[in-house]
């Protein structure tokens, strides 16, 4: 039996949450939908996106969400062809899934945010800084993949495998709805077109601050690939959470929100985001 996380006991349930809201935006030609926090008071902060990973959507986004929300405005938007988004008629690759996400950023009226990207997430925040740089205020990578020592089939299925064991149990019922939701096909191609990309290629052309966070016990993200991912990024460094695994984002929530807070308020705001 997998152990249980910190936050599993004060998981807020999915669509039961109070601080966030649906929003639908159009963008691209195609109807995409988002949670948001919705608090007027918070406009003047900067806002924060969080960006799914592979098959799944926004839904385990919620308690990372949450508890930024009450500093920050905060947006986890569905990208298209996952969650409730709209299913556009070819599968995306990680170009056409970026450009979506900037076009969204645009239909919400926001020029520059906080990226924060788990897993996949983290190679369309890689990919937006290279074609829409201007996007990014500063990023937060937790869990980035691919590795480029696992780049097979095998070798991610038999990682992801036993990550599934270090996980929260409730995260699977998530995980399998927004598989179903995406569907077989989606889901294949979408894993291909992750493992072919060379995130690795695109750090350099981060130029915004950028921090990378693993847990101690994700086997997605190796130690090594995490320390290399971080060397690869112009102003790059390096968090550890200790026991967390792939989503620490979901599972260990308060504690990756406190470190999203901290690099938050060791970077205060360019001019051009204000």
């Amino acid at each position: 039996m997998s152990p249980r996380s910190r936050d599993e006991e004060e998981q807020v349930p999915v669509g039961h949450n109070k601080r966030l809201e649906t929003v639908w935006t159009r963008a691209g030609g195609l109807r995409m939908h988002a949670r948001a926090s919705g608090s007027s008071e918070l406009k003047s902060r900067v806002p924060v996106v969080l960006v799914h990973g592979l098959v799944v959507s926004s839904r385990y986004m919620v308690p990372t969400a949450e508890r930024l929300a009450t500093h920050h405005p905060v947006f986890a938007p569905d990208l298209p062809g996952f969650g409730r988004s709209e299913i556009p008629t070819r599968v995306l690759d990680v170009s056409g899934l970026s450009d979506a996400l900037s076009a969204w950023m645009g239909g919400v009226g926001l020029e520059r945010a906080m990226l924060i990207g788990n897993s996949f997430g983290c190679q369309i925040i890689a990919d937006l800084a290279v074609r829409h740089p201007e996007r990014i205020e500063r990023a937060i990578l937790q869990g980035p993949t691919m590795d480029p020592r696992g780049r097979s089939v095998p070798r991610q299925i038999g990682r992801f495998l036993i990550d599934m064991t270090r996980e929260p149990l409730s995260l699977v019922p998530i995980e399998l709805l927004d598989f179903a939701n995406a569907g077989t096909r989606r889901a294949w191609r979408t894993f291909r077109y992750a493992l072919y990309d060379r995130i690795e290629e695109k750090l350099p052309y981060m130029r915004a601050p950028t921090l990378v966070v693993r847990g101690s016990r994700d086997p997605i993200v190796p130690q090594r690939w995490a320390e290399e991912a971080t060397g690869l990024l112009p102003m790059g460094r390096l968090s550890v959470i200790p026991g967390a695994a792939h989503t620490a984002n979901y599972g260990w929530a308060a504690e990756f929100a406190r470190i999203v807070l901290e690099f938050l308020d060791e970077h205060p705001p360019s001019r051009e985001s204000r």
